[in-house]
């Protein structure tokens, strides 16, 4: 017979999972994940203890419940990146149900993420992201679709956009003048400089592209009219660094890795890039110090007074 979730469980899941959607403004893809992972563990629990698992018995997990999940997870070949990921889901919502059912979560709280270690970004060079910014365009044999993509493009490299912010721009935003009002994850909004190539490139895309632009329509537009489809950028980007000969990570992403990079190799401050990056927490900007030590050995080196 197959035991399912209790109906409580699968109630309490939900309500947790709009509470982050409402309060913590987390993107629909990250409710799909948080969902998915907790229910792993809820399913695992219910199996573990060959019953349903109601409220009661979620609020009398221990220690042992905790290990056997995290081995049962590493017997399933579950890489440890993604068990540090389904642990966190699960103790979010073990904090917020312990809140609301009045129980000790010590149990949950208390379980050790696997190590692993952190995938640093690995930026272009300078030469190699203009490379990439000018070949992306002669993707195409439509001279618009490729001026698109370059627009897009540079707007990741010379704004350190994300593609789905890039994407996310509408008619209302343009003309852009020299800064952009970005609305990011968790729908915090910051503000990011344009630099006249930036301009220029989406200008040139304007003037080619064969659909109307209007306040409330995408700017960025695919071949039939609709919304531009990030999987398409993928692509584009993916033909440009075969043939520039660049490596599997030269992505619309790495894009972005580079202009932070850059911009600390010109002696950018971590905070001010952290805020153009929209980086909730320093220490997500600190992983593009890490990708430079280079040149910040040599600004020690001519820099610190010597005895």
């Amino acid at each position: 017979m197959t035991l399912e979730i209790s109906a409580a469980a699968r109630d309490a899941l939900q309500t947790w999972l709009a509470s982050a959607r409402a309060l913590n403004g987390v993107s629909e893809n990250t409710v799909t994940a948080y969902r998915g992972d907790v229910l792993d563990f809820i399913t695992f629990q219910t199996r573990h203890h060959g019953e349903p698992q109601g409220l009661a018995p979620l609020a009398r997990i221990t220690t042992s419940d905790m290990r056997a999940f995290l081995a049962h997870l590493r017997a399933e070949g579950v890489a440890s990146r993604s068990m540090a990921r389904k642990l966190s889901a699960v103790k979010s919502f073990y904090r917020w149900l312990a809140e609301r059912e009045g129980f000790e979560p010590t149990a949950v709280l208390s379980a050790r993420s696997p190590k692993f270690q952190k995938k640093l970004p690995r930026p272009l060079t300078e030469d190699a992201a203009r490379a990439m910014i000018g070949t992306v365009e002669m993707q195409s044999q439509q001279g618009w679709i490729g001026a698109r993509d370059a627009a897009v493009i540079t707007l990741l490299y010379g704004c350190g956009l994300r593609i789905s912010e890039a994407l996310g721009l509408t008619g209302s935003h343009w003309p852009f003048g020299s800064a952009l009002r970005i609305l990011g994850k968790g729908n915090k909004e910051r503000i990011v400089p344009v630099l006249p190539v930036a301009q220029r490139a989406v200008a040139t895309y304007l003037d080619l592209c064969p659909w109307p632009m209007a306040p409330d329509l995408a700017l960025f537009r695919g071949a039939r009219g609709g919304p531009l489809n990030a999987r398409l950028i993928q692509k584009v980007t993916e033909q440009a660094r075969m043939q520039l000969g660049l490596p599997a990570t030269a992505t619309p992403h790495a894009m972005r890795h580079s202009f932070a990079t850059h911009l600390l190799a010109a002696g950018g401050d971590l905070r001010a890039i952290q805020e153009l990056l929209g980086h909730a927490s320093l220490s997500t900007t600190q992983a593009y110090t890490s990708v430079d030590q280079v040149h910040l050995m040599k600004v020690y080196e001519a820099t610190h007074p010597k005895a």
